[in-house]
């Protein structure tokens, strides 16, 4: 008997068709699936698309990025790195692999979500040798502030794209404003190709190390050997096995190409989920009051009063064939950390309380339609 639940609305589905099924075959045809031209055909591509004279390394995973991030950055055993309390457990696993120490910066409020940049200028001390930021659910953070505190105290900044594909700040993408950008690709991302990333910087001696340290260390690509261009290399640093694959180059410029249209979709789901769930006395809606540029609308997250059961509300929804999901649990509830981190009060509540509903380029209205009716008619049920 399959535990497999029919959903009528899922969490995500993928935005694809005919065009990346016939990129993937192509690149089978190829003859050549290992990293080669089809990655520098798609860091090209990211390249234009972030502008800013930034250079783009892509990687196997988002993870891979940031990893790379912090080796590029130097971090070394005791240093400190500010990190967002509300994130993926990626930004701190990065951080400890290091050997440094995360220091948890709060979020501004219950409406911005994003990372407060008064704590984070409270949190650094003569350890901390970098920021991270991310830019939850697609809405840049407060990147002037930030940008001019790291200047300050000569801090590396780091920014965690993983939400942010296609998103701006004052008209300016998203992932240009530190001294470098790590992005996901990840099945659920706004770009997604299972699993890639991309590391994206200005510096073309951190580009240089960057490129050092996806590859082994190594001057010389095998693709650049087998056709003939050289004969063997050097390896002038210790480095990894991050490389990702011409399969996922294929989809990736495909994914790039459709982002512009797949975010103002998002965009318009997310005014219709607003326009039905706002005013919902048990219901609150982050980021509404936004107006710092283009936000990439990665997920649609809601605040639930504390008077709701959520785990009795995400129950009753997938009775109704609704996926949901939590983005994110407290960095303190987990095993590995909640000895180590501090409280942060205010992203731990939101933590407690946070739905996140479905989004994704293909739903439709009527989809929208569905999870609203399925919330509006199981709240009360959820009540504790």
């Amino acid at each position: 008997m399959s535990n497999t639940i029919n959903w009528k609305v899922q969490l995500f589905k993928l935005n694809y068709d005919d065009q990346e099924y016939n990129a993937v075959l192509d690149t089978l045809k190829s003859g050549w699936i290992t990293m080669g031209p089809k990655t520098i055909e798609f860091e090209n591509a990211y390249e234009r698309e972030l502008g800013e004279n930034t250079r783009c390394i892509a990687v196997s995973s988002g993870t891979a990025a940031l990893h790379i991030a912090m080796l590029a950055c130097g971090i070394k055993p005791g240093d400190e790195v500010i990190v967002p309390s509300l994130t993926f457990i990626a930004d701190i696993n990065v951080v400890t692999i290091c050997g440094g120490i995360p220091v948890l910066a709060d979020i501004k409020s219950y409406d911005d979500w994003s990372i407060d940049p008064a704590d984070i200028e409270s949190k650094i001390t003569n350890k901390t040798k970098a920021v991270m930021v991310v830019h939850y659910a697609g809405f840049a953070c407060d990147m002037d502030t930030i940008v001019a505190i790291c200047k300050k105290h000569n801090l590396k900044l780091i920014e965690d794209c993983a939400h942010a594909n296609g998103g701006t700040y004052k008209g300016k993408k998203l992932g240009t404003f530190g001294d470098i950008s790590a992005w996901s690709f990840f099945s659920n991302k706004n770009l997604s190709v299972g699993e890639g990333g991309m590391v994206a910087v200005n510096n073309s001696n951190l580009y240089e190390k960057c490129k050092y340290l996806r590859s082994h260390g190594m001057t010389v690509a095998s693709f650049d050997r087998i056709k003939g261009r050289a004969s063997s290399y050097d390896v002038v640093e210790a480095g990894l096995n991050y490389r990702i694959d011409e399969l996922r180059a294929a989809l990736g410029l495909v994914q790039l190409a459709k982002l512009p249209q797949a975010n103002k979709a998002r965009a318009n789901l997310v005014k219709h989920y607003t326009s039905c769930l706002d005013n919902n006395e048990f219901i609150s809606i982050p980021f509404k009051n936004f107006n710092n540029g283009t936000p990439a609308f990665h997920i649609m997250p809601i605040l639930l009063s504390d008077k709701i059961d959520r785990a009795k509300l995400i129950e009753l929804m997938q009775k109704d064939g609704i996926q949901t999901s939590i983005h994110y649990p407290a960095i303190q509830s987990f095993k590995a950390y909640k000895d180590i981190v501090s409280p942060t009060p205010k992203s731990q509540y939101v933590s407690q309380h946070e739905l996140t509903l479905p989004l994704y380029p293909t739903m439709t209205v009527d989809e929208v339609d569905i999870v609203c009716d399925s919330i509006k008619k199981n709240l009360t049920l959820a009540q504790k």
